[in-house]
């Protein structure tokens, strides 16, 4: 059994078994903790004969925020680590998933960001409330998808709706077409250009693959952006509350 820890709720009522994830002044965002316990609520669910539906959701006023950003760059993990640390971690949850024969619901009451719109797309149902927010949040910061969007968010919306990857694709006044469409065209050329380039292929790529084997490349991916520049710079602004200035390095 996973250590006890306040950070993630497991509670059973009525066949249906809730998990909560519990850091609200952090927007539920993840810790290696949280997820050991999400791991093994999920895996306790699936065992239980008492359990016929699993919810997730988030306390406070977000689903979950993701990986926590303010933490990044402290100590970061050179890149076979961060690889392996994406594989025995969080990627656990995904694995899990896939196995389970229980359907799994996504209560999402708040934000979804990175991470944290991965885990919500992965379940097999989702609802959620008109305050409800979604981003994946990882080019901000110069990081691939890290949990499986890349594989789940195409089978779901398909992959024009997965490319967009938080890049909101908008509809326009024909007198305004130009400039719509270069302004789009900005965007993505200021970014971090080594992740996007990667998340591109990981969308196609999912297509052909196993969950396993994608997420082997995601993290393969993942550990090598985290050494990057512009992740670097991703993080900083971030702390300094400003824009990004990435370079595509």
């Amino acid at each position: 059994m996973a250590a006890q820890t306040d950070e993630l709720l497991y509670d059973v009522k009525d066949k249906i078994a809730t998990l909560t994830l519990n850091r609200p002044d952090k927007m539920n965002a993840f810790t290696g903790p949280m997820i050991d316990r999400w791991a093994w609520a999920l895996n306790e669910a699936q065992r239980d004969p008492d359990v016929n539906v699993v919810v997730v959701t988030g306390s406070g006023k977000a689903f979950c925020a993701g990986g926590d950003v303010a933490r990044m760059g402290e100590g970061e993990p050179t890149a076979l680590d961060g690889k392996n640390g994406l594989w025995e971690g969080i990627h656990r949850v995904p694995k899990t998933l896939e196995q389970m024969d229980k359907p799994v619901i996504a209560m999402i009451n708040g934000v979804a960001v990175g991470a944290g719109m991965g885990m919500s797309v992965m379940c097999d149902l989702r609802i959620a409330a008109d305050t409800a927010r979604f981003s994946t949040g990882y080019v901000r910061v110069g990081l691939v998808p890290g949990d499986g969007d890349t594989y789940f968010l195409p089978r779901l919306v398909g992959t024009a709706k997965a490319l967009e990857l938080g890049i909101i694709q908008r509809v326009v006044p024909d007198a305004q077409l130009k400039e719509g469409t270069y302004a789009l065209a900005r965007q993505i050329a200021d970014g971090p250009q080594i992740p996007i380039r990667m998340i591109k292929r990981l969308v196609y790529q999912s297509m052909r693959l196993d969950l396993r084997t994608h997420l082997d490349l995601v993290s393969s991916h993942m550990g090598l952006v985290r050494q990057t520049a512009d992740h670097k710079e991703g993080v900083q602004a971030f702390k300094d509350k400003r824009p990004p200035k990435f370079t595509g390095l």
